[in-house]
């Protein structure tokens, strides 16, 4: 069975904006090996049309980038990606596939069948999938920035407080300090 990953950048007071973090190539790097690492992408329908507005056109060479967002493109167009959603059900991005249903059933089976883990990067499905307890380690970017404004972290509340253990952190040359937490059962 894989593991659930949450990644993702936050500021000092929680934002999770991505548009405030820091979009270098470090930061870049970090979420490149993430991705690397992991058996398949996880999203919620609102991250995934996001992602899908630009990524594949990237991929396909459609838009220019520098050589590393390029790559970046083509990797995730090629990685399975799963999309949470009760709303649309036709994802024509390449590998993308939806779960419908019950969300703890599904999100598990897709577990059970990704040895190699899941990366999810979605901050509303997190809070779902954290009252499930299905979030197994949480690898975050901390960036040196106080934004001042929402969507944060966990915003809409958790029933009850998690324990985590630090597994490793390291600070970055641009002030950003990777954090990698595992959940105490």
């Amino acid at each position: 069975m894989g593991i659930l990953t949450f990644g993702l950048n936050v500021t000092l007071d929680g934002c999770v904006d991505h548009q405030v973090g820091i979009a270098d190539d470090e930061t870049h790097a970090f979420f490149t090996r993430l991705m690397d690492e992991a058996g398949a992408m996880l999203w919620g329908r609102v991250t995934y049309e996001m992602m899908e507005s630009s990524w594949p056109a990237v991929a396909r060479g459609d838009e220019d980038a520098p050589p590393a967002l390029r790559e970046w493109a083509v990797k995730l167009d090629a990685k399975p990606k799963y999309v949470v959603s009760s709303t649309r059900t036709d994802f024509p991005w390449s590998n993308s596939h939806q779960i419908a249903g019950d969300l703890r059933i599904g999100v598990q089976e897709l577990k059970d069948a990704t040895p190699d883990g899941i990366l999810l990067g979605s901050g509303q499905l997190a809070t779902e999938l954290d009252r499930l307890e299905l979030i197994d380690e949480y690898k975050f970017l901390v960036h040196p920035r106080i934004a001042g404004h929402g969507p944060t972290l966990y915003q809409s509340g958790l029933p009850s407080t998690r324990r985590l253990e630090l597994v490793s952190a390291k600070p970055l040359h641009n002030g950003v300090v990777t954090m990698h937490y595992r959940r105490v059962h």
